[in-house]
């Protein structure tokens, strides 16, 4: 019998190593200073291994996330799991008069996007702390932050396999969007053909796995996916698979661990290779999912 599911969303280990290296690490800083996510390299062979050009790649992955979301002037948008404020900082950016908001449930991170990120363009910003499965949001605004559901879109980028339950987390990103509203998730999905043997080379590195990202609250192909998009009240599912143009993400991170006196340094290394050779074989697929909230009955 597995043991009973966590309700409420943990923190995790990589965090804590980023904590401990973004003041004292110069290219740790440089390539997740402000998004803690993979690149998108529309040209992978251009990809030169560089903190520059990492950083690059991630801001432009967080413009390919949202531009899924169909953002437009005016809109509210609710970032889950947003780390540094990485997304909520391009957003900000390039449109204007937005209500954006970032969640997460570490108050170590939010503190930082708060440093990171101040609203330009007429934009409205808030941080909260919160849990992305039980988001503190409903119809009448907030006592604390002001800030009420109805939101345009809920983006997640590359952080939902950190939600203790995926099924909790769609039904509140449901909950607080408005009829027509989008989730946009970005997620490393197994390839369904391919899942027994994904899971078989996957059982050795369990233990490694959990203590580099912590636990891995589950795993879906792309067909259970959209199942969980339609049990969830959302009309359908859009899929882009940039798998191959986020593969320049393991050669550099991985440039930054073997430069690291980290005493995990080898689970580290080990962990980033193994999803890259999941990656490479493409039974592991980095995928962006796009959902549109259905009216309520």
């Amino acid at each position: 019998m597995s043991a009973p599911e966590s309700s409420i969303s943990e923190t995790v280990p990589y965090f804590d190593v980023l904590f401990d290296k973004i003041g004292a690490n110069r290219d740790v800083a440089d390539t997740f200073g402000l998004n803690v996510h993979w690149g998108y390299w529309s040209d992978p062979e251009t990809a030169d291994g560089s903190a520059r050009d990492f950083a690059a790649a991630a801001r432009e992955m967080t413009r390919r996330v949202y531009a899924h979301a169909g953002l437009q002037n005016g809109m509210r948008v609710l970032d889950v799991g947003c780390g540094f404020g990485g997304t909520i900082f391009e957003i900000n950016e390039h449109f204007s008069d937005m209500e954006l908001v970032g969640l997460n449930i570490d108050p170590r991170q939010l503190e930082r996007a708060r440093q990171c990120v101040l609203p330009k363009n007429g934009n409205r910003i808030t941080f909260v702390e919160g849990d992305a499965c039980a988001l503190p949001f409903s119809e009448r605004p907030d006592p604390g932050t002001g800030i009420a559901a109805g939101f345009d879109a809920v983006l997640a980028v590359e952080c939902i396999f950190h939600f203790p339950s995926r099924p909790r987390f769609f039904g509140e990103a449901r909950r607080v969007l408005k009829p027509g509203g989008r989730l946009v998730i970005s997620d490393f999905v197994p390839h369904g053909p391919s899942l027994p043997w994904f899971v078989r080379a996957a059982i050795p590195m369990a233990e490694t796995m959990r203590k580099v990202y912590g636990p891995n609250k589950g795993i879906m192909t792309r067909s259970m996916c959209r199942t969980l998009g339609l049990w969830s009240g959302f009309r359908g599912m859009t899929v882009e698979d940039i798998t191959r143009n986020t593969l320049p993400s393991y050669v550099a991170v991985e440039r930054l661990h073997q430069g690291s006196t980290d005493p995990n340094r080898d689970d580290q290394i080990a962990a980033l290779r193994f999803l890259r050779t999941m990656s490479e074989r493409a039974w592991l697929r980095y995928l962006i999912l796009a959902f549109r909230a259905g009216s309520r009955a």
